[in-house]
């Protein structure tokens, strides 16, 4: 391990490239294995797919168990008077959140729904501040942050806007300017009014993000009950149902998706990386140099960061209280469905924190290598599977006999098709559990919407197949074949409308 560790310090450039092309290389051979190794080892290629679908059955399981207890949990934590709780612990007071907004053409409605969720919040006013961080290159970015400081001015204990300027070396996205924000923010709170670095939270808010009521109460409780809350970053299940009723078919089903998953996923503490919107101490993000400049994915870069500098400690955590988001929509269908391929193109672009996690994990080895390994595999897990999982769900069992007919004459090539199909229909007992909760989450029906619609939220999963392809496969292989090639994305803001 040290002549590794050795290695990768002494020739950065030299490594960075391969490990690049990893993931890629990793997804093509995956994707292609049922096509030339059924001639090969036809045997193999059988068992490994149908090793793969009860994988698939026992992930499915668990999120399903996951998924029930998360919306339980959900349920308890919102029916809980947050404020009262934090109240009761000495120092609540002393207790200041930041919460930065980063923004890039969004409209002036979108980030007027985001301010009003804040000022709704059940905390008194004199703990949140608020920045409005905008982009030097949005020319009409002065002109929305001067209308909503009219409109909320009172509502904080303050209300600033930063400009970030376009600085060579950045890229250009989220995680520079939330960088470039929260020193501000430190500059401005703990150097110029003196208030205690340790008592200041901070938390990355997406521009399109509705916060719970009681999210800033329950942080500040969980804060204060926290005997390592400086190795903490904080997340709520996001949820993209703001605008479930009006988006497109495809969409809903990506939203519908990306939302179960998320609160399910908030069960598992151990596999959870912040992500969205999310909080952290201030010390935090400063004791691990804020957040990085060069890279497009920031948030689970960021935690990557914190977790590889300062240990195991470094654990996110739940707080079950949904923040709402939008479904990718556009201006007309096409736009939309373009809108949703990019958004998750753009999401599987953290595949490029996988570099970035496998050189750590090396260079990194004081840490105790179990929850280095372990994190470092999860991720892996989690990246390395997401483009391959639809084609060997779906047509990895049909592959092997049919264009190898000898092999189809065995028993397990005549049978694989059907054994695979067996499989993978008892996963939909699980995935019926999840819709049937779910419905209990999604806004009301808005008085537009006919009742005649209704039974489409349900026919709609028929086209599940379809919409796997398109918007999950696809966008993730794109991803990873990008980087494989070298030809990097730039930072994309999902459109609002």
């Amino acid at each position: 391990m040290n002549k590794l560790s050795h290695f990768f310090r002494s020739h950065p450039r030299l490594i960075n490239r391969p490990l690049e092309i990893v993931p890629g290389a990793f997804s093509w051979s995956l994707l292609t294995a049922p096509f030339w190794a059924s001639f090969i080892w036809p045997h193999y290629i059988a068992y490994f797919v149908l090793f793969f679908d009860i994988y698939w059955l026992y992930r499915s399981m668990s999120f399903a168990y996951y998924f029930t207890n998360g919306f339980i949990r959900l349920r308890a934590q919102e029916n809980i008077d947050w404020r009262k709780a934090s109240e009761d612990i000495p120092g609540w007071k002393k207790v200041h959140h930041v919460i930065i907004i980063p923004t890039f053409k969004e409209p002036l409605h979108i980030l007027n729904r985001t301010f009003k969720a804040l000022a709704d919040q059940q905390i008194h006013k004199t703990q949140l501040s608020l920045i409005l961080a905008t982009e030097a290159r949005d020319a009409d970015a002065l002109g929305k942050a001067d209308a909503l400081q009219k409109e909320y001015s009172g509502r904080f204990a303050n209300f600033w806007v930063t400009v970030h300027p376009d600085i060579e070396g950045e890229v250009k996205g989220k995680s520079s300017n939330m960088s470039w924000a929260a020193k501000w923010a430190k500059q401005k709170l703990v150097d110029g009014m003196g208030m205690d670095i340790n008592d200041i939270t901070v938390t990355s808010c997406d521009a399109d993000s509705r916060i719970h009521r009681k999210y800033f109460a329950s942080l500040t409780y969980h804060f204060l009950q926290d005997p390592h809350r400086f190795y903490r970053f904080w997340q709520a299940p996001v949820v993209y149902y703001a605008n479930i009723w009006r988006v497109p078919l495809p969409v809903r089903i990506v939203a519908t998706f990306s939302s179960t998953w998320s609160i399910a996923k908030a069960m598992r503490e151990d596999k959870q990386i912040n992500y969205s919107t999310y909080s952290l101490s201030l010390k935090l993000a400063h004791e691990t140099g804020y957040w990085s400049v060069d890279v497009i994915p920031e948030d689970y870069h960021m935690f990557l960061k914190a977790f590889f500098r300062l240990g195991e400690k470094v654990v996110v955590k739940s707080i079950f209280l949904p923040v709402y988001a939008d479904a990718a929509e556009s201006r007309n269908y096409w736009s939309t469905m373009q809108n949703q391929y990019k958004q998750l193109q753009r999401w599987a672009w953290g595949v490029t924190d996988d570099p970035y996690a496998i050189k750590k994990f090396f260079l990194r080895s004081k840490l105790p290598l179990l929850p280095r390994f372990m994190r470092t595999a999860r991720l892996l897990e989690d990246h390395f599977l997401w483009p391959v999982n639809w084609f060997i769900l779906t047509i990895g069992a049909v592959i092997p006999p049919l264009i190898n007919p000898l092999f189809a004459e065995t028993i397990i090539g005549y049978n694989l098709p059907r054994f695979a199909w067996w499989i993978i229909t008892s996963t939909s007992v699980f995935f019926v559990i999840v819709l049937i909760l779910d419905s209990f989450i999604r806004p009301p029906r808005p008085a537009g919407i006919g009742v005649h619609k209704l039974p489409l939220m349900y026919l709609q999963w028929l086209t599940l197949p379809i919409v796997g392809f398109f918007f999950s496969a696809l966008p993730a292989m794109d991803a990873h074949t990008r980087l494989m090639l070298g030809k990097y994305l730039e930072y994309r803001v999902t459109e609002k409308v």
